[in-house]
Parts: C-alpha cells; structure tokens; sequence
C-alpha cells in the first residue's frame, strides 16, 4: 500500500484567531498522532518525486509566517519531522507585517504582529535543519486571474530569488490560495519547477505539478482531524462516485449541510 498524506498548515499561535492558525499544542498533537499511526515523515519534493511505498507524511507550510520558525520548528525538531515550507519572496526579510487579501484583516488589530514574515537567515536555518524550502511565488497573487507576462514573472522570479538566497535550485511551488488551472500548471513547468502542490476543494487526481494537500484549521476538532487523514476516506473520496455519493447525502441530510 502507498499512502502519500501531504498536510498544508501556515500560522502557529496560542492567542490568534485566524482560520489559518493552529495552536502549538493541537499541532504537535496532530503529527504526533500520524506519526503513532507509522507514518514516515519526508519532505514535499521527496515524496512527491521518490513515490516511497508505506504511509508518507509531509508537512507544509504556507506564507512564511514567523511563527512557523519560532513555535513549530521546535515542536518538528523534538519529534524528527522534516517539513516543506513555500516562501512569498517578496515578503521575506521585511519589516512591515504581510498583507494580501484573506490576512489584510488583520492589519491594525491586536493581532498585527502575527503578519510578521521569515527572514532569510531564518530561512536558511530550517533549510539546514533538513527542511525543503519552496517558492508560494513573488508576491501571493491568484495566479488564474493574472495574465501571462505577470505569471510567467511571479513563478520566474520567486524560484531566482530562493536558488539565490539559499545557493541551491528550487524545484517545488505551492499555488497561493490553491488557485491553479491547466494554464497555471503549463507555466510552472515552463519555469522550472518539479513539483507543485495545492488545495483542492474535491478530492483531485496526484500529478507532480498539481499534487493535493489536505489543509488543517484552526476550528477543527480532532476527530475531524482524524477522520479527514483517514487512508480510506480519502481514497474514497478520490472515486468517481463520491460527488454523487455526497449530493445523495445532502439531500437526505439538509439540515447537516
């Protein structure tokens, strides 16, 4: 059997509210519990690339918060996980908080500091700690609704930027916001990339350039949590049956809706 469980995570705090952020307890709870389960942690290129048999692991991270650095790595450090962090490289460095649409809400609340982005020194130093370190492009857009020069230049820059700051090639990518089309995908592989990863709404086909992430947020019990890991859903939910299995499900359950 191969099970490849690619999870897709981006802030780590105690106190923030945001969807996107997780509490350092509840994710350290999370990976411990696939790891218990005999789960082999790997990085996003490796086991997209190697297809290693067995149940796979990979952690990514989105965005580059700060918080990634300062509360998750040393969660990953204690129990031997690699992970694979994506880089807005516009972002990285800066002083100002990050600001796109879906955490510009944030900007002049309590919670502004949690905007902050990586520097590369921090960067540099999960990369030596064993992580994969990845291109989210060059400034976060919605990559389907900008035209060609504006993409071919977001996925062309991100990837020079992070060989140059790191000294090593960029072979991975996340699409901002999971937003991806066949156009998007054609330009990746135009640019360069190996591999690039997602977060798809429905269960997608595993293509190198489109490979599908399960994402995990901050109001998800465990147990959903569990549920959603679950091997057998998640092949389940890659049959050509489950869109009409669930639209059976919603119309005898409404009210679950």
């Amino acid at each position: 059997m191969r099970d490849v469980l690619v999870l897709c995570y981006h802030a780590v705090s105690e106190r923030w509210p945001a969807h996107l952020s997780v509490a350092p307890d509840v994710f350290e709870a999370q990976v411990a519990h696939l790891l218990r389960r005999g789960y082999e942690p790997t990085t996003f290129s490796r086991a997209v690339t190697e297809r290693p048999r067995g149940r796979t692991l990979v952690v990514t991270f989105d965005d580059g918060f700060q918080s990634v650095q300062d509360l998750a790595f040393p969660i990953l450090q204690r129990l031997g996980v690699p992970a694979t962090l994506f880089v807005p490289t516009a972002y990285m460095g800066r002083d100002e908080p990050m600001v796109w649409p879906g955490i510009d809400e944030w900007v002049g609340t309590e919670f502004e500091h949690e905007l902050a982005g990586m520097s590369w020194d921090g960067v540099r130093e999960v990369r030596d700690a064993g992580w994969e370190i990845g291109s989210h492009t060059h400034s976060h857009p919605k990559l389907t609704q900008v035209g060609d020069p504006e993409l071919r230049s977001e996925l062309e820059q991100s990837r020079a930027l992070c060989e140059e700051r790191l000294g090593e090639p960029c072979r991975s990518i996340a699409y901002p916001y999971g937003d991806v089309d066949e156009r998007v995908v054609a330009a990746a592989r135009a640019a360069g990339y190996e591999t690039a990863a997602t977060l798809p709404a429905l269960a997608e086909p595993e293509r190198p350039l489109s490979w599908p992430r399960l994402g995990v947020y901050r109001y998800e019990s465990f147990d959903r949590f569990k549920r959603h890991c679950s091997w057998s859903l998640r092949r389940m939910q890659r049959s050509p049956a489950w869109p009409a299995a669930i639209s059976l499900w919603q119309r005898v359950n409404p009210d679950a809706r």
